[in-house]
């Protein structure tokens, strides 16, 4: 996973600090929207030539490491 996870860069200048692909500046919510909206991993590197399988990999590695937490506390009343 390491080696998924190196081709997501975070960089100040490089589209407001957003983590992004390669320093592609592709940020990676971006394609996590494209994916959620029902888009195809096919589709997405048809449309972005320069975009490998690998790194809509990366995509899903990085999110999958975000959403690992501990503990979740109860939001409301």
């Amino acid at each position: 996973m390491d080696n998924l996870l190196a081709r997501i860069t975070i960089d100040p200048g490089v589209c407001h600090g957003k983590p992004c692909i390669r320093g592609l500046r592709y940020p990676v919510e971006v394609f996590l929207e494209l994916l959620s909206s029902g888009m195809s991993v096919e589709e997405i590197l048809t449309d972005y030539e320069d975009l490998e399988a690998d790194d809509l990999r990366a995509v899903f590695a990085f999110a999958a490491n975000l959403s690992r937490t501990k503990r979740l506390e109860p939001v409301g009343p």
